[in-house]
């Protein structure tokens, strides 16, 4: 619907245990940021330009996320995985580990 994405994200972060927590910038809001203090992991979101006071956060981390999130693209190229046809998750998850080696050896 109309929610955004940050709405849910307290309830994603709470009770998960974890060094750093990655996201990009439409998760940068303070009470995010604090939830996030509050379970012991450093926070890896960019700033936002707007902000007054622009936060440090670990770019090479971040960087990471980044190859991360193009791997997926990549991933979602395979019809078979973007739709989901198999009904079954081991036959899923066995395409999705064939696109994958598919990836790699390009």
């Amino acid at each position: 619907g109309q929610r955004n994405d940050i709405a849910f994200a307290h309830d994603l972060v709470e009770g998960i245990q974890a060094a750093a927590t990655i996201a990009d910038k439409g998760y940068d809001a303070d009470h995010l940021c604090d939830k996030i203090t509050e379970t012991g992991a450093d926070v890896v979101i960019p700033p936002k330009r707007n902000r007054k006071l622009q936060r440090h956060y670990d770019a090479d981390l971040y960087k990471e996320r980044n190859r991360i999130e193009r791997f997926f693209n990549k991933l979602k190229r395979f019809r078979r995985v973007a739709t989901r046809y198999d009904k079954l998750l081991a036959n899923f998850m066995g395409f999705v580990k064939l696109a994958a080696i598919a990836i790699w050896l390009k």
